[in-house]
């Protein structure tokens, strides 16, 4: 436990290093805060801070720098940081611009989010853990031949033709499409599976369709991403002359395997999380910081936004940031998904 003073001391090592990307030499600290005390005590409470592993010297006459616990300890004391408000108005009236298209929501979001906290940004499209049947429509295109259109929820659409053994018209089709629309409406594949008695051989051959249409879709790999930001990360003094750490990011990002390496780390609960340097469970990562949260709806459908860059990271102004677009991002998902209210601000979560 450190004294308030101590702390004090930490939060000013940890916020210029920030800012100027060198060593902190104790006199900085002296003119950043009015402590009352001396540049000789100031140096032993950072000799103290150096043992207990919050920060590092890279020379024993140079200044110091801030380790994965002195940056711990420094968002924890940064309490409910908030978007600014002038920027939230901007930000909704951004959004307002954009069509109801998911797609431009998320590239938007990605860019808006980059260009705030100057590192890079990813964002998955929201998925629900298994996708909701909304309607069915069946277009005949021969005698016994026809086109199975399998809308899901959140505006996914699905398609395959099916052929029949017998000749079916498409006032036939209609109806059939109509019932089974009734029938399924809202559930899952596996629900579909357990409610589709006595149903015609027909119906019975569109359901076993709609059915294999839900299923590959559930087993997909969604690794529909949204990146932006990367150069700002790259351009970050701490890559300039380690080739080895933009290496380990861009094959992460080439293979696709940065969420992946990301999600396991995540903390259960809501809110925006910082998982910082050696708390990622990547080694790949462990150079890295990340602020990630969760957005959608939980029962409906989930994707999260994070922020990568190194831990010298600004983090009151990236949790801020992250925090807001994750909330406007569950609104347009509450908005896609038929939802009347949007969900309530996310709190931080260490």
């Amino acid at each position: 436990m450190l004294s308030p003073r101590t702390e004090i001391i930490l939060k000013s090592i940890v916020g210029q290093y920030i800012i100027k990307a060198v060593p902190v030499p104790s006199h900085s600290i002296t003119n950043d805060n009015e402590l009352g005390v001396s540049s000789a005590t100031i140096r032993n409470e950072m000799v103290h801070l150096e043992q207990a592993g919050y920060i590092t010297r890279p020379h024993t006459s140079a200044g110091s720098v801030p380790l994965d616990k002195g940056y711990r300890c420094y968002v924890a004391s940064l309490g409910d940081v908030k978007f600014p408000q002038d920027e939230q108005r901007l930000v909704s009236h951004m959004f307002h611009q954009v069509e109801l298209e998911l797609e431009a929501w998320l590239d938007l979001a990605a860019t808006l989010t980059s260009q705030k906290v100057q590192n890079m940004v990813l964002i998955s499209k929201p998925k629900p853990e298994a996708c909701q049947f909304k309607r069915l429509e069946l277009v005949s295109l021969q005698e016994s031949l026809a086109l199975v259109v399998v809308v899901l929820r959140g505006a996914k659409v699905r398609q395959q033709l099916v052929t029949f053994d017998h000749a079916v018209s498409q006032q036939e089709l209609t109806i059939i499409a109509n019932k089974l629309s009734d029938t399924y409406s809202g559930v899952t594949a596996s629900h579909i599976v357990t409610k589709n008695g006595g149903l015609s051989v027909t119906e019975q051959q569109v359901t076993d369709c709609v059915v294999k249409l839900m299923e590959a879709e559930d087993n997909q790999e969604h690794d529909d991403s949204y990146i932006d930001g990367l150069h700002f990360t790259l351009n970050q003094p701490e890559f300039a002359h380690n080739r080895f750490l933009a290496q380990t990011l861009t094959e992460l990002i080439e293979q696709r395997n940065l969420l992946k390496s990301i999600v396991p780390s995540l903390p259960t609960g809501k809110g925006v999380h910082v998982i910082i340097g050696k708390e990622n469970g990547a080694e790949s990562l462990h150079d890295y910081s990340v602020v990630i949260s969760r957005y959608g709806l939980p029962d409906e459908a989930e994707g999260t936004i994070c922020v990568i860059g190194p831990t010298r990271m600004p983090y009151a102004r990236t949790i801020a940031t992250v925090g807001y677009l994750s909330l406007v991002l569950s609104g347009l998902v509450a908005k896609l998904y038929g939802g009347e209210t949007l969900p309530a601000a996310p709190a931080k979560s260490n």
